[in-house]
């Protein structure tokens, strides 16, 4: 993952799941809803699973509305962010004066502030426990508040750990392709399917159920019956999908 562009060019200091920190964030602060413009949410895969649900969209219709594509720096992976409203302050279009509208549902991204994550997963001397910081910004009081967490109780009151077991594979894919040399590229083909399986569910199980997909691929009826109507496990299918077929011989085993 990338560090947010408030900390471009800092060592961000590394916190684990015991550390802790003092934070709260209400409509009492008087900064409520500002980190909610001005910025760049990367959007994950459960992301729009389950913003596509709140909206009653699907997920080509999620896409060309709220969403922009981007190739991932150093990955060249496709990747998309929210794309942002056309007002000075290039705001977030789920947030109002008295908050976020889609909360429940909010982005992995909004779930984790002020924390920021990076994974360290396929690199010399990560450990489980995973790689947190701060992201600091000028504008943010809620480290005035009295209010104590660690990062593991604030992950599981944000509900964000829920988020990250379900996107792990993904992030996963994407961090081992970071790690390879530029020089390994891959075809277009191979990003139009990780764009597919990654941010279009509803494409990807078009594209399952209405080819030769399971003829070549077969799975066990189980399965076949669950991902029928499981958004969830579909993703989980695909990617796993992605890595034993499409990145074969690229990702070593």
């Amino acid at each position: 993952m990338d560090f947010p562009k408030t900390t471009q060019g800092i060592v961000p200091v590394k916190i684990g799941m015991s550390s802790r920190f003092q934070f709260d964030c209400h409509k009492g602060v008087r900064c409520f809803t500002k980190c909610c413009r001005g910025i760049g949410i990367t959007l994950t895969p459960y992301d729009i699973i389950r913003l596509k649900k709140r909206l009653g969209l699907s997920s080509d219709e999620f896409l060309t509305i709220y969403a922009e594509p981007h190739l991932l720096e150093k990955t060249d992976l496709p990747v998309v962010t929210l794309k942002l409203l056309d007002d000075d302050e290039k705001s977030c279009p789920f947030v109002k004066a008295d908050g976020c509208i889609i909360y429940q549902d909010r982005p992995t991204t909004c779930r984790y502030y002020p924390l920021g994550v990076a994974s360290l997963m396929h690199k010399e001397g990560a450990d489980e426990e995973g790689f947190f910081f701060f992201v600091n910004e000028d504008h943010c009081l809620g480290f005035e508040e009295k209010k104590e967490w660690t990062v593991s109780e604030w992950r599981g009151n944000q509900g964000v750990d829920i988020h990250d077991d379900i996107n792990a594979e993904w992030t996963d894919l994407v961090v081992r392709k970071r790690s390879f040399p530029p020089n390994i590229k891959l075809t277009e083909q191979a990003k139009r399917l990780f764009f597919m399986v990654s941010y279009n569910i509803d494409k990807f199980r078009e594209f399952v159920f209405e080819s030769t997909f399971l003829t070549r691929y077969p799975a066990d009826p189980e399965t076949v019956e669950k991902i029928r109507t499981d958004d969830i496990a579909l993703l989980r299918f695909g990617i796993k999908w992605l890595k034993e077929v499409l990145f074969k011989s690229t990702f070593p085993q």
